[in-house]
């Protein structure tokens, strides 16, 4: 199944995309969301980032080949930081570049987490019953403002820094799927999530066991090999197998 949000006549809904048309949900899905009688053509409709996360949780260095990219040991633990949830945009919309701060904004492109339900202490084994489903993130990063801070913060929190969408697919083994990011219309990323140090498993209990996650929140995975710098006028996709592709534009700062 595929959930989304959506606009429709200047209004926010949720909905659960059936073929080529969008039905209409009363609720978010994981409030118990059920249909209403409302049924849109998909093309007909604009996508919003398919959640609404309380944070967002990210995880670096989860992929071998992207810790060999940055000269940096294998971690012992998933190394976590976080996102605000101003951060977030949906499909198609801008990664505004805040040139006022950074010289440097890469792409990431990952594959998020969806939480279904209030989440604390799981373990690995009952981790896929507290997951809704996965969606397309690109974690960008203002890389200069990381290396000089010393952490993450700064770096990883700029509103826009946080494209999510194009909706949730909860019909996913995420253990095994092709990770792809696009700058331009040029492949710069293509890895498995067979790469991963951590599986999406053991990341769900590990950071439930530091925190309490909530329906909607959201956490980022870890991206491949492959980042690397974007500028104002560059377009980048996130395409994950299974689910879709996250398209998005840079734009000049608004300061």
């Amino acid at each position: 199944m595929r959930y989304c949000r959506f606009l429709h006549d200047n209004a926010p809904f949720w909905g659960v995309i059936e073929d080529e048309y969008v039905v209409e949900l009363n609720t978010a899905p994981y409030n118990g969301g059920i249909k209403k009688s409302g049924k849109f053509a998909l093309k007909d409709v604009r996508l919003l980032a398919p959640a609404e996360p309380t944070k967002i949780v990210a995880v670096g260095l989860n992929y071998k080949a992207h810790a060999a990219e940055f000269g940096k040991p294998l971690p012992d633990v998933p190394l976590l930081f976080m996102k605000p949830s101003t951060a977030v945009i949906g499909p198609g919309d801008g990664i505004v570049y805040p040139s006022h701060m950074s010289h440097r904004v890469d792409y990431e492109g990952e594959l998020a987490v969806v939480i279904g339900r209030t989440t604390k202490g799981v373990t690995k084994e009952g981790a896929p019953d507290c997951i809704l489903g996965y969606t397309c993130i690109n974690d960008v990063t203002a890389r200069d403002l990381q290396g000089k801070d010393g952490q993450f913060t700064r770096a990883k929190g700029f509103d826009t820094f946080a494209p999510i969408g194009p909706w949730i697919e909860t019909a996913l083994d995420p253990q095994n799927v092709r990770i792809e990011t696009f700058l331009n219309g040029e492949k710069r990323q293509d890895t498995s999530t067979s790469d991963m140090i951590f599986g999406v498993y053991d990341i769900v209990s590990f950071v439930s066991q530091v925190m309490t996650l909530l329906p909607g929140d959201i956490i980022a995975t870890g991206t491949p090999s492959g980042v690397g710098k974007m500028k104002p006028g560059d377009s980048v996709e996130v395409v994950i197998e299974g689910i879709g592709r996250l398209g998005n534009t840079v734009v000049g700062s608004r300061e």
